[in-house]
C-alpha cells in the first residue's frame, strides 16, 4: 500500500480509539474499576469530593435501556468504596457543579450497596445507568455546623407538631392506643398469611400522605412495588419498618408515624417532608418469601 494512502488510516484509527470509538460503551471511559464514566457538565471547582463530605446531588438510576426507576434530590454523606466499583467511586470523581453519567453493576448496587434484593425487573448481569448531578458538597465540619444553626431554629416545632397529631386523633376518633414507640396501627384488611420475620423478603405497595390528605409518595401510583429485605439497614424509616413488622402477608393497613420514627427533626433529605411532621402510610403487604431463619425455625418444629 502507498505510503501516503496508508497514514491517514493510521490517524484515522488513532482518532477513532481516543474517542472510545471501540468502546463497550462509546463515549463512555473506563476506570480501573470497571465503572463507565462520561462527563456530562463542568463546575467551577476543581476539588473533588472527599470521603466524609456531605454531598446534595440531583440522582437518576436507570435501566441500560433508558428506562428510568428512581429520580430525586439527596443529601448524603460519602464513604471510602467498601468494593471495586461501589457507586460511591462515582461520587468521589466529582466536584461541585459536575454532572456525570456512570454505567455500574445493578446486582452491585443492590446487593452490596443497599443489601437487598435484586428487584424483577433487573437481573443478575445488568448494569445500570447512573446520573450524578452535584449541587453542593460541604465538609463534615460545616455540615455539623449548619445542622446545629438549623435545629436551634426549629426547637419549638416539636411541640408544635404534637398539638398537630391530637388534633388529628381526636378528629379522626383514633380508639386504639399508640405502640410504646408511637406507632397507630390501624388494621383495613385483615391478612391471611404468615407473619414478618427478620430476613423476609417483603414486597409491599404503599402509600404515604401528609395529615391533611396530600399525597408525597405512592408505589401504587407509579404502579411499582416496593422489595425489601426486611430487617436490613437503610430500606425504609425506623416507623415503617416497625409497621410492616407488625404485619402479615395480604394485610392492608393504615399506620400513623409521628417524627419521631419517621422522617425526624430534620425532614426527608429531599426536602419534601419538613422537620418534625407526622405522616400516614397505608401499606399492604403483597407477599412475604421467607429468610433463612424462619426456613430454619419451620424444619426445627417438626425435628
Amino acid at each position: 500500500m502507498n505510503k501516503k494512502v496508508f497514514m491517514p488510516f493510521v490517524v484515522l484509527a488513532l482518532m477513532l480509539s481516543s474517542c472510545n470509538y471501540f468502546s463497550k460503551y462509546p463515549g463512555y471511559d473506563k476506570t480501573k474499576t470497571g465503572i463507565y464514566y462520561k462527563l456530562i457538565k463542568f463546575g467551577e471547582s476543581t476539588e473533588k469530593a472527599k470521603p466524609g463530605d456531605y454531598l446534595t446531588v440531583d440522582i437518576t438510576y436507570k435501566t441500560i435501556t433508558d428506562s428510568v426507576f428512581f429520580n430525586g434530590r439527596r443529601k448524603l454523606q460519602i464513604i471510602e468504596p467498601s468494593f471495586e466499583g461501589a457507586i460511591d467511586e462515582c461520587f468521589l470523581m466529582l466536584s461541585e457543579g459536575e454532572m456525570a453519567s456512570f454505567i455500574i453493576s445493578a446486582s452491585d448496587f443492590f446487593t452490596k450497596t443497599l443489601e437487598t434484593t435484586l428487584p424483577a425487573f433487573i437481573h443478575e448481569e445488568d448494569v445500570m445507568l447512573v446520573n450524578i448531578d452535584v449541587l453542593d458538597i460541604q465538609t463534615k465540619e460545616e455540615y455539623l455546623m449548619e445542622k446545629e444553626a438549623f435545629l436551634h431554629w426549629i426547637e419549638d416545632f416539636g411541640d408544635y407538631e404534637k398539638v398537630i397529631l391530637r388534633q388529628y386523633i381526636d378528629q379522626k376518633e383514633v380508639a386504639i392506643d399508640p405502640t410504646e414507640s408511637g406507632l397507630y396501627h390501624l388494621v383495613l384488611e385483615e391478612g391471611n398469611g404468615e407473619k414478618v420475620y427478620i430476613g423476609d423478603t417483603v414486597t409491599v405497595h404503599y402509600e404515604g400522605k401528609f395529615l391533611n390528605g396530600k399525597f408525597f409518595d405512592s408505589t401504587k401510583r407509579r404502579n411499582s412495588p416496593f422489595q425489601f429485605v426486611y430487617g436490613r439497614k437503610w430500606q425504609v424509616i425506623e416507623g415503617l419498618e416497625e409497621a410492616i413488622g407488625r404485619m402479615s402477608e395480604g394485610e392492608k393497613a393504615l399506620f400513623i408515624i409521628p417524627s419521631q420514627i419517621g422522617f425526624g427533626e430534620t425532614g426527608s433529605s429531599t426536602g419534601i417532608i419538613p422537620p418534625y411532621t407526622s405522616t400516614l402510610f397505608e401499606v399492604e403487604l403483597l407477599e412475604l418469601i421467607p429468610g433463612l431463619r424462619k426456613k430454619e425455625m419451620d424444619i426445627n418444629k417438626y425435628d
